[in-house]
């Protein structure tokens, strides 16, 4: 049993740290590297993990991770009906969309369209975002039920850049702005170089199901340009929200 569940944690942090490779999934798990290899050989052997760009010392998820997750989580329906809808929103902002769901406390990436700008954000899918210093997950928490929020302030919020808000009381105030204007932003809160504008898509209990955001490299969100997304990706998430019900 011990072998499968360490199997297991070697496979989430593959999909939360792609591609990774033996020495630091060790270093991160406190695993021995022997074990660790040993479990990358069992996801590599049933097809879950492949090398990465050919180096067999790096290792991500393949496409077979992804949808099981997705029929686990009863993900493809959503992704099937979002599809259309981002298609449009990556016509209308021209630049990266990403679908994401929340799961165990983090938001998950689903589907991801890609602009065709040559500088642009980078993120696999599967990759997990923290609620609160994502503009996804702020999306998400400003329409939670207050106890999901306040599960979320027990421990203390870790910061990943400058920039990132790690006092309650200040991520209260910033979720109360957000269900007022409709949308969230991220200033690189969770990568210094990385902005995104995001809204919620609700189910038909009125609960978070799923975020659309729009996905910018930090220089690209400016105030000329946050009102923009804000309205596009606003107005894609209603229409999600209209086909989920």
């Amino acid at each position: 049993m011990r072998n499968v569940l360490n199997t297991l944690r070697v496979l989430e942090e593959v999909a939360a740290r792609q591609p990774v490779g033996v020495g630091e999934l060790a270093r991160i798990l406190d695993m021995p590297k022997s074990s660790v290899q040993r479990a990358l050989v069992t996801l590599d052997e049933a097809g879950w993990i492949r090398p990465a760009r050919g180096e067999i010392t790096r290792w991500a998820l393949t496409t077979k991770a992804l949808a099981v997750g997705s029929r686990a989580g009863g993900d493809l329906g959503l992704r099937g009906a979002a599809l259309p809808i981002m298609e449009d929103l990556r016509r209308r902002t021209e630049e990266t969309i990403h679908l994401t769901v929340p799961e165990d406390g983090k938001m998950v990436l689903i589907e991801r369209l890609e602009t065709d700008k040559p500088v642009r954000t980078n993120m696999a899918l599967g990759h997990s975002l923290p609620l609160h210093a994502s503009a996804n997950g702020k999306a998400v928490l400003a329409h939670s039920n207050p106890e999901a929020i306040r599960q979320l302030l027990t421990d203390e919020l870790p910061r990943y850049t400058d920039t990132t808000i790690t006092d309650p009381g200040e991520l209260r105030a910033e979720l109360a702005d957000i269900r007022k204007r409709g949308y969230a932003v991220n200033r690189g809160e969770w990568r210094s170089d990385v902005g995104a504008v995001a809204a919620v898509v609700l189910g038909a209990d009125e609960q978070p199901i799923a975020s659309l955001s729009v996905n910018i490299p930090f220089s690209r969100l400016t105030a000329e340009s946050e009102p923009v997304f804000a309205e596009a990706v606003s107005a894609a998430a209603a229409a999600l929200t209209a086909r989920m019900r």
